[in-house]
């Protein structure tokens, strides 16, 4: 009897985010929505900086480097995106 082949999960590090990219397709998005789909690209320990406005601000580590993101919350586009730090 063999066994089954293990499974692998598999990520693909480098996505891509700049300026301009939209996050959600066009559709409108919540504080906390802004937050998953940053950790859905490799973002991580993201913390929400500001969410009263119509501009959703994020920091996020991505690596050795700490980012501030700016978030339209109309469409889900990334209108800033700027490095503040590194470890």
């Amino acid at each position: 009897m063999t066994l089954p082949p293990e499974a692998i999960a598999q990520t693909n590090v480098n996505i891509n985010i700049s300026i301009g990219t939209s996050l959600n397709r066009g559709r409108g998005i919540s504080c906390s929505q802004g937050e998953r789909l940053l950790r859905n690209r490799g973002f991580r320990d993201v913390r929400r900086v500001d969410c009263r406005g119509r501009f959703f601000v994020y920091r996020a580590w991505r690596g050795n480097t700490r980012f501030e993101i700016a978030i339209r919350q109309s469409d889900g586009r990334v209108v800033d995106m700027r490095r503040i730090g590194r470890r």
